[in-house]
């Protein structure tokens, strides 16, 4: 009887491991999450610096607690028009691991929708579209009431490697298309 118990508890101990939390948000009409582990605040839109000849994925810079953070329009990261502006659009600051550093990166994204937790039996591996097709951004679909949220890979979507050499192209290709 008591061993019976300590099974319970362990299948029960293993099915709590097994869920993780994700912000949602939503960019256009689709979800996205990611992983609240590397969220740390969400705040207002406003007060954003635009910096010149910088990627259109680059929106600018804000001044959080005297910490220059680059603020990504995540809507033209994907492929899509740049996102309008709503009262409930928000920065999400996301903490990105790269090598033993970490930076801080915002993510503006058009409204924070909740906190989910999700099990990883609801957990659908990222789909297939080919070689051509990257999708080693996202770490999984999620189901939830019947529809798939795209759970983000924080550390391939906002790359800071990836980030900075796709700005340093993007300098060198306007100085040279002005000079």
């Amino acid at each position: 009887m008591g061993a019976l118990v300590k099974t319970d508890n362990a299948a029960k101990m293993e099915q709590v491991a097994a869920v993780q939390q994700f912000l949602t948000f939503t960019l256009g009409s689709e979800m996205f999450a990611v992983g609240t582990l590397s969220v740390k605040e969400i705040i207002e839109y406003g007060q954003l610096t635009e910096v010149p000849m910088m990627p259109g994925f680059i929106r600018g810079v804000i001044n959080l607690r005297g910490a220059v953070v680059p603020v990504l329009d995540l809507s033209v990261r994907f492929g899509r028009g740049a996102t309008q502006v709503t009262r409930r659009t928000c920065i999400v600051i996301i903490e990105v691991p790269t090598g033993d550093e970490k930076h801080d990166i915002g993510v503006l994204v058009d409204a924070v929708s909740e906190v989910l937790e999700i099990p990883a039996s609801e957990i659908e591996p990222p789909p297939a579209f080919g070689a051509k097709i990257r999708t080693d951004f996202i770490q999984g679909m999620g189901k939830v009431d019947g529809r798939f949220v795209i759970l983000l890979d924080v550390g391939k979507v906002l790359s800071v490697d990836e980030i900075a050499s796709l700005a340093a192209v993007s300098t060198q290709g306007a100085l040279a298309a002005a000079g």
